[in-house]
């Protein structure tokens, strides 16, 4: 392969389904970027809340500055310091993984049940084996953090371009949520990545992300759209499920930027 994949943009999401943030540099963990999906929200009976049911949270943003985490909703602020945290543990399952997590603070949580209407918790997983992931592809086990499943979604550039290209109303890559936006030579290619090297980082390609509902949620709105979906379903169909970047892993810390190359 060609040394001209370059990284395009990188984005981590602080609190799971939350806006997230784009940076041009970020340390990458076993479990993710460092502060990527390390908190998230839970209801009254300890299950996750994420866009698909709630699409409102996409107008949550969150910024990182002086090692706090400060969120900005319609007029409503908030803040909080990323170390803090109560001490009592909560299990509690993110899909098919149970977690252990813990309780930011009560503010915090009062707070979002405020914004939101409903009770809630904001939680935070503290270390890396707090989470573990089995892939059914490599029969491997990670350690992650509380993503749908992998610590990393990789997206080229010309699997944006190729679905705009189909839609009356284009996009941006912020529908799909990646970690890694890289520039590519041809659509999906990324799906066929095996071992490559960004920046001091080693990464390993698990397999291509099936795609729900939640991409259909506008960001800059929070409102639902019929499409991508509806166009994916179309010609990236695979198995039932509708595919759209690729899930890798970190096989070592270290830091990686924009303008980086990928090195196979």
């Amino acid at each position: 392969m060609s040394a001209s994949y370059i990284v395009k943009e990188i984005y981590i999401y602080p609190i799971k389904s939350l806006a997230g943030i784009s940076y041009q540099n970020a340390f990458a963990e076993e479990m993710g970027f460092e502060n990527d999906r390390r908190w998230m929200l839970i209801d009254a009976k300890n299950q996750f809340i994420t866009q698909r049911e709630h699409r409102i949270l996409s107008q949550f943003y969150p910024q990182i500055s002086d090692g706090k985490i400060n969120i900005t909703f319609q007029d409503y602020k908030h803040e909080f310091s990323i170390e803090e945290h109560l001490d009592n543990p909560i299990e509690v399952n993110v899909w098919d993984d149970k977690s252990e997590v813990v309780e930011v603070n009560k503010l915090t949580s009062n707070w979002f049940s405020e914004q939101l209407g409903f009770e809630c918790k904001l939680v935070k997983i503290i270390k890396s084996g707090d989470r573990k992931h089995e892939s059914s592809q490599l029969k491997e086990t990670f350690n992650v953090s509380l993503a749908d499943g992998y610590p990393y979604l990789m997206i080229g550039s010309e699997s944006l371009d190729f679905l705009n290209e189909k839609l009356a109303d284009k996009i941006t890559i912020l529908r799909f949520r990646p970690n890694i936006v890289i520039r590519t030579q041809t659509p999906h290619e990324e799906d066929d990545f095996t071992t490559f090297k960004i920046g001091e980082v080693q990464f390993k390609n698990v397999k291509p992300c099936g795609r729900c509902i939640m991409v259909n949620n506008d960001p800059e709105n929070g409102k639902l759209k019929k499409e991508p979906l509806k166009t994916l379903s179309k010609y990236r169909v695979v198995n039932n499920s509708v595919l759209f970047g690729t899930n890798i892993v970190s096989l070592n810390s270290g830091v990686i930027s924009v303008g980086d190359e990928i090195i196979f």
